[in-house]
């Protein structure tokens, strides 16, 4: 039997790679990015939840139980999906490759089920068809936390959905899921259009949950659709009447918040499309910024084909990875 020898430094460092490769596998290699999306899929609801109340639409300009189950009439004229307006949905969903992806303007999860089969849902709990939620990879701890009632200012807007990654360890994260008032893109909240003041309304509400979190010392992040150019505003948080004016710094005030489409440049989902800058967004809070991956950011839109033949969304994902410690 041959006998193998070692010189006090070799010894030294077989050892040392010996200790390594037991670090290695005690611990395993560091968890990869948290890949983290947003994605308004524009009035998706199941076929048969269509067929249902297709009958039963609400015309514009009418009066509407802002409770009831309805469907806007130009909703129904044009945007009844098919088997391969489903498909093609599901088909980009697979390619945003997203761990969490949160949703605005879906139905609940049989209708996101026609998009992301084979996930975990979290929904608010609204009886209307445009709700708030997330749709979770397969294997991802989570658990779905209560909704953010108050910002549907009695179930008349959207109520923002809630979900906790990894609870309980050391990775745990908060996440909201918000789709704010439409018909403030830009002009100053205390306008006095009615779409603005009720915007400001839920500015309160929004900056509430941010500041209650950062309190308790919870990484999170606010995604979804704000209705809002937030990169377009300028000046201060409130007006001279103390009445909120600038949604942005009503949010981040104390400087708890960084948006992640901070110095990224825009383009429209589709041709056509007029949109000069974002409106649905990932903000983290301030302590996961150093996590943020470099250049992350993506903003992928649709083929020119695909949104011609398809009934796809208005709205195009954003994406961001996340390297959790």
């Amino acid at each position: 039997m041959t006998r193998i020898t070692f010189t006090p430094g070799a010894l030294l460092a077989v050892l040392a790679l010996a200790a390594l490769a037991a670090c290695a596998e005690q611990f395993g290699r560091a968890p990869a990015p948290l890949r983290l999306a947003t994605w308004n899929l524009e009035w998706l609801v199941t076929p048969a939840t269509f067929s249902q109340l297709r009958g039963s639409c609400t015309r514009d300009g009418a009066p509407r139980d802002v409770h009831a189950r309805t469907l806007p009439c130009d909703v129904v004229a044009r945007l009844e999906r098919g088997a391969s307006d489903f498909a093609g949905l599901a088909r980009y969903a697979r390619q945003l490759d997203a761990d969490v992806v949160a949703l605005q303007e879906v139905d609940g999860p049989e209708a996101a089920r026609l998009v992301f089969p084979d996930r975990g849902f979290c929904f608010s709990g609204g009886a209307v068809l445009q709700n708030t939620g997330f749709a979770i990879r397969r294997g991802i701890a989570y658990r779905c936390g209560p909704d953010l009632e108050a910002l549907s200012q009695g179930d008349t807007l959207r109520r923002g959905a809630e979900l906790v990654l990894y609870p309980g360890t050391t990775r745990e994260l908060h996440l909201l899921s918000v789709h704010l008032k439409a018909g403030c893109a830009t002009p100053p909240l205390d306008s006095r259009a009615a779409a603005c003041a009720r915007l400001a309304r839920q500015a309160p509400v929004l900056s509430q949950w941010i500041a209650k979190q950062s309190a308790a010392h919870v990484r999170f992040v606010v995604l979804g659709d704000f209705n809002r150019d937030l990169l377009a505003e300028h000046g201060a948080a409130l007006d001279a009447a103390g009445q909120p004016r600038n949604l942005w710094p009503a949010l981040d005030g104390a400087d708890l918040l960084f948006n992640t489409a901070l110095g990224t440049s825009f383009h429209n989902c589709t041709p056509g499309q007029a949109h000069t800058g974002f409106i649905d967004y990932i903000l983290l809070s301030a302590p996961l910024r150093t996590g943020l991956v470099p250049g992350s950011l993506a903003h992928p839109g649709y083929s020119a084909s695909d949104a011609w033949r398809l009934k796809l969304s208005d709205h195009c994902p954003v994406r961001i990875s996340l390297q959790l410690s």
